[in-house]
C-alpha cells in the first residue's frame, strides 16, 4: 500500500478509479492472478477502517462468498460473517407470507451479513499483503486519455499512470463515467433507507426478516451475537422527522414497526440515512474504460443485491482480463469489452427490474393491490420447485457462471 506522498508505477496492466468494496475486490482478484494493478483511491485508509465511516452491512449471497473466497478475502471475512439461515417474508400484518429456508437447497447458508467495515479492513490488509496491488490514497483519478494500446490516467496531484484498461468503480455519481460520454438512465425514489443497529433480547437465529410496510420495505438482518442490522425504508418527507426524535421515541417508533418477537429493543451506534435511487449506464464501456458495481448500475435495496451485482462484474471481468493476459493478449481491446457487457448486462436489467417492480408494488397499501400480492406470496410459498428456483438465484448458483462464482480459482 502507499500513500499520496510516495511515487506510484508508471505502467500498470489495469488502473482502477475507486477504492471500494467493488473496485478493491477486483483488484484483489487481478493482482492475485499476477497482474501488476494499481487501485486509486480517494479516501485514505483510515477513513475506510473507521467504524463509522457508513454504518451498513451488506448481504453476500453463496455465489458472491465464493468468488471472495477464490480472491483470497473470505478468511478474513468469515469470523465477522453471520449465516443466513433462513428469510421471512411477510406483508404487514397480513398472515400470509413467504418462508425460505437453507435446508431446502442445500446445506450451506443463503448467504451472509457482513458488516461493511470488516469488509474494508479485509481489504486492505490482503491488498496491503500483496505485492502486485498499488493502492495509491488519497488521491482521485482526474483524467483518463486512450491513447493506441493503453489509457493515461492523470491524477489529482498531477502525476500520471499509463494502463491496458482502467476501470471505473467511483460509485453512482461517477464523473468518469460521464465523462466517457456515458449515459445514465436514472430516477430518485421518494423514499430514504435509515439504517442502524440494534441488540435484542432474543436470538434471531440467522433468520432475514423483510416485511413490507406502505412506506416501503422494513428489513432485519442478523448480525454476530443477538444484534441485526435495521434497514429501514420511509418516506423522503418523514425520514428527517424520524431521524431528529430524540432516542426514547425513535425507539417507539422503530419498535411498532419492528414487533415484539426478538423481545427487548435497544439502539446501539449512530442512525444513519441515505436517499434511495436507481441508476443504470447506456453502456459499460468506452475506450480501454470498463464500468463495475454502481458507476455500471444502483438498485434500490429490497433484496439486498447490491454488493452482489458489483461482485458479479468482478467475477467476470476478472476472468476475462486473466484469461486474455494468460495468453499474451491485449487486456483493453474493445471485443473483450464488448464481451464483458454482454456477460453481465441482462443480469443488472433484470435485477433492476424486480427490485423496482417489487418496491412499486409492496409500498403501497390499495387495497385489491395488497389482497393480490399477499396471494401471491403464498403461492410462491406453497409451489416447492419455483420457490428452490428463487432461492437459488438469490443465492448467484444459478445460469452461466464464471469460475470464480463456481468455486474455482481463475
Amino acid at each position: 500500500m502507499m500513500g499520496a506522498e510516495e511515487t506510484p508505477p508508471e505502467r500498470v496492466d489495469v488502473l482502477i478509479a475507486g477504492g471500494g468494496l467493488v473496485g478493491m475486490s477486483l483488484g484483489l482478484a487481478l493482482a492475485g492472478a499476477g497482474l501488476e494493478i494499481a487501485v486509486v483511491d480517494a479516501e485514505a485508509p483510515a477513513a475506510r477502517r473507521d467504524a463509522g465511516f457508513d454504518g451498513r452491512v451488506s448481504s453476500i449471497a453463496l455465489g458472491s462468498k465464493r468468488v471472495l473466497d477464490g480472491i483470497g478475502l473470505w478468511p478474513r471475512l468469515a469470523p465477522a460473517a453471520e449465516p443466513i439461515k433462513e428469510i421471512r417474508v411477510t406483508d404487514g400484518e397480513a398472515p400470509l407470507f413467504l418462508h425460505y429456508d437453507h435446508k431446502d437447497v442445500g446445506p450451506d447458508p443463503l448467504g451472509y451479513i457482513v458488516e461493511n467495515r470488516d469488509t474494508r479492513a479485509g481489504l486492505l490488509d490482503e491488498a496491503a499483503a500483496c505485492p502486485t496491488l498499488h493502492h495509491i490514497a488519497p488521491v482521485r483519478v482526474q483524467s483518463l486519455t486512450p491513447q493506441p494500446g493503453a489509457i493515461i490516467a492523470t491524477l489529482s496531484d498531477g502525476r500520471a499512470i499509463k494502463a491496458s484498461l482502467a476501470v471505473v468503480a467511483e460509485g453512482r455519481e461517477s464523473k468518469l463515467r460521464a465523462d466517457a460520454g456515458i449515459g445514465i438512465t436514472a430516477w430518485r425514489y421518494k423514499q430514504t433507507g435509515i439504517v442502524c443497529t440494534v441488540e435484542h433480547e432474543r436470538p434471531h437465529r440467522g433468520i432475514a426478516h423483510e416485511r413490507f410496510l406502505p412506506a416501503g420495505p422494513f428489513a432485519i438482518l442478523p448480525m454476530r451475537g443477538n444484534r441485526s442490522s435495521l434497514v429501514w425504508t420511509e418516506r423522503e418527507d418523514l425520514a428527517p422527522g424520524l431521524l431528529a426524535l430524540p432516542e426514547r421515541e425513535f425507539h417507539q417508533e422503530m419498535a411498532r414497526r419492528f414487533g415484539d418477537f426478538l423481545g427487548a429493543l435497544q439502539v446501539v451506534g449512530p442512525r444513519r440515512s441515505y436517499p434511495l435511487s436507481l441508476s443504470h449506464a447506456a453502456r459499460y464501456h468506452a475506450e480501454r474504460l470498463a464500468l463495475i458495481g454502481d458507476s455500471a448500475h444502483a438498485i434500490h435495496p429490497i433484496a439486498g443485491q447490491g454488493f452482489n451485482l458489483g461482485i458479479r462484474d468482478v467475477a467476470v471481468l476478472a476472468e476475462l482480463i486473466v484469461d486474455h493476459h494468460r495468453l499474451g493478449l491485449d487486456i483493453g481491446t474493445s471485443d473483450l469489452l464488448s464481451h464483458y457487457e454482454r456477460a453481465r448486462r441482462f443480469d443488472a436489467q433484470a435485477l433492476i427490474a424486480v427490485t423496482d417492480g417489487l418496491n412499486r408494488l409492496f409500498s403501497n397499501d390499495v387495497a385489491p393491490i395488497v389482497l393480490a400480492r399477499d396471494v401471491g406470496l403464498s403461492v410462491v410459498n406453497q409451489l416447492k420447485p419455483l420457490k428452490r428456483f428463487f432461492m437459488c438465484h438469490a443465492m448467484g448458483t444459478v445460469g452461466d457462471l464464471p469460475r470464480l462464482a463456481r468455486g474455482e480459482k481463475l
